[in-house]
């Protein structure tokens, strides 16, 4: 498992990828986009756990890329912020 650190520096990225293939702008901040990443990183851990077990190291982050899309585009419905 990595610390704390290493978890919002993955985050980040995969939050970052997200709205990088997200169509639009997205009106959000970098720290939700972080706390998305890693929220998107963890489901996919356990999806993926669940499904075919350890050993999934690429296709996590693939996937958890997909699931952070699914959450920023909730965030922005929640929270009403248009992309433009």
């Amino acid at each position: 498992k990595m610390g704390i650190i290493g978890s919002i520096i993955v985050g980040g990225i995969i939050g970052a990828l997200a709205r990088f293939f997200m169509k639009g702008k997205q009106n959000m901040g970098m720290i939700i986009t972080i706390i998305i990443g890693m929220v998107s990183a963890g489901l996919s851990d356990w999806i993926l756990a669940k499904i075919i077990g350890d050993g999934h190291g690429f296709i996590s982050f693939i996937v958890a890329i997909v699931i952070a899309v699914g959450l920023i585009s909730v965030y922005l419905g929640i929270t009403n912020k248009k992309t433009k």
